[in-house]
């Protein structure tokens, strides 16, 4: 099966990939590395799937334009939406972030 999982690089994606790919699965992963959290914790987490069926895809997916191209250029049969911004207290200070994120990304 292929599947695209947005928030790839961070703890709840990466660990669905790694599972997904040990099942035999082919994974598409997405993620934007924004720096909310530290960007080499993503990065470790994306060398710990160095895998012959994964992909890796630097992108936001609030870019509607780069995401319908994702959509087109590869096969996804399944999607787990796991891309977010987080922090509460992030959020009333840079609200448009999880607009940008949470709301636009997410439809």
């Amino acid at each position: 099966m292929h599947v695209l999982i947005t928030g790839a690089a961070g703890f709840i994606g990466s660990t669905l990939a790694f599972r997904l790919l040990n099942e035999g699965h082919t994974v598409l992963g997405v993620d934007n590395l924004n720096d909310y959290y530290d960007v080499s914790l993503k990065q470790a987490r994306l060398k710990r799937l160095a895998h012959p069926k994964f992909t890796f895809l630097r992108q936001d997916i609030s870019d509607r334009e780069a995401t319908l191209k994702l959509f087109l250029d590869h096969p996804v049969q399944i999607v787990y939406n796991l891309a977010a911004q987080v922090g509460v207290r992030y959020a009333l200070e840079n609200p448009f972030a999880y607009i940008d994120t949470n709301l636009t990304g997410f439809g």
